[in-house]
């Protein structure tokens, strides 16, 4: 457990998850979205994002935090160990709502709390019927990864836990 990818809804607590996995491990963490974005809400191009990935990748060790569909399957060939947390779109949901107007650490702005993008929302809410079988399919190309999957909040604790004991 060297090159670890934390992947999932958005709302699932990706980011928080892996800054767990960083504290108990001293692997290195990236956040995507820190990678990706810019504080004024538009993005690197994805030649860009791929060469900064690519830095990232030449490390014996990292944590990459982020679900992004687009280099995903890039993200496989490089990593030993996933993490999928695989939750209910309601949790995901709740998980975006809550963060709304807060400081993240994963992320270059503070999404508004009086604001609702229903493009997202709506990402949010098909993310099990749309992608979840996409990243599926993929883990399932990558099966020689150690995957572990987490179908609830309490699962995923339960793990960090059995990695702080250890």
């Amino acid at each position: 457990m060297n090159r670890i990818l934390v992947i999932g809804c958005p709302g699932s607590g990706k980011s928080v998850f892996s800054r767990s996995l960083n504290e108990l491990t001293g692997i290195p963490l990236h956040h995507l979205d820190m990678i990706h974005w810019r504080a004024d809400r538009t993005f690197i191009p994805r030649e860009q994002l791929i060469e900064e990935l690519k830095k990232i990748f030449a490390a014996d060790k990292w944590i990459i935090d982020g679900n992004y569909g687009s280099t995903m399957e890039l993200r496989l060939s490089y990593c030993d160990t996933v993490f999928f947390l695989d939750y209910p779109t309601e949790v995901c949901y709740e998980g975006i709502m809550k963060r709304r107007g807060t400081v993240r650490p994963d992320m270059p702005w503070i999404e508004p709390a009086d604001e609702i993008d229903g493009d997202f929302v709506k990402t949010v809410l098909q993310y099990n019927s749309v992608q979840r079988p996409l990243v599926l399919e993929r883990l399932e190309r990558f099966s020689d990864r150690e995957i572990h999957i987490f179908k609830s909040r309490t699962e995923a604790s339960a793990f960090l836990e059995t990695l702080k004991k250890a």
